[in-house]
């Protein structure tokens, strides 16, 4: 069941309704209903999740109702409900992977973060869950990092480790520059 916690006020930026435009100038008059996926999108990549004021933002923008922005958005796993960590590791718990230690790399990753899944480190850096098939069956365990959703394959824990103090350091190497 949907919680309604979050009543920030959300304000798009012009650019952020710029495009939102043109995504809907791509579909037939009457037909902005189409836009909701792409926008949902865009709404993510600008603040990291999709909060209810968020959504109701969506349905005033494309004139829906907002119970049908919440549908869409709880109904596709790949939309954040709740703030997330910078990067998001996301490892696959099917079948395959689990067979080749999926389980297991998913609580190592739980004590190298000290965080349960759906949770975000204090420094904000790092949350990770559990999701379906990555289609990698093969090259299992895998995981894939969001935002830019990089996929890793083979994993262990060593390169857990490698994968996780990398982003450590590139955050701060880029910290350092601004």
């Amino acid at each position: 069941m949907l919680k309604i916690s979050n009543t920030e006020e959300v304000i798009f930026s012009p650019e952020l309704v710029t495009k939102f435009n043109e995504i809907v100038s791509r579909y037939p008059e009457d037909k902005q209903k189409s836009a909701l996926l792409p926008i949902l999108h865009l709404v993510q990549a600008e603040y990291g999740w999709i909060s209810t004021p968020a959504m109701d933002k969506v349905a005033e923008y494309l004139d829906l109702k907002p119970i049908e922005v919440y549908e869409v958005a709880t109904f596709y796993t790949m939309f954040f409900l709740k703030p997330q960590g910078k990067y998001v590791l996301e490892v696959c718990r099917t079948g395959p992977c689990c067979l080749v230690g999926a389980e297991k790399i998913m609580k190592y990753i739980e004590q190298k973060l000290n965080v349960k899944e759906g949770e975000v480190t204090p420094d904000g850096l790092f949350s990770w869950r559990g999701v379906e098939c990555l289609a990698a069956c093969g090259t299992g365990p895998v995981l894939q990092i969001g935002p830019e959703y990089t996929y890793y394959e083979n994993l262990t824990e060593a390169k857990v480790d490698e994968l996780i103090d990398g982003l450590r350091l590139k955050t701060a190497e880029n910290a350092q520059m601004i």
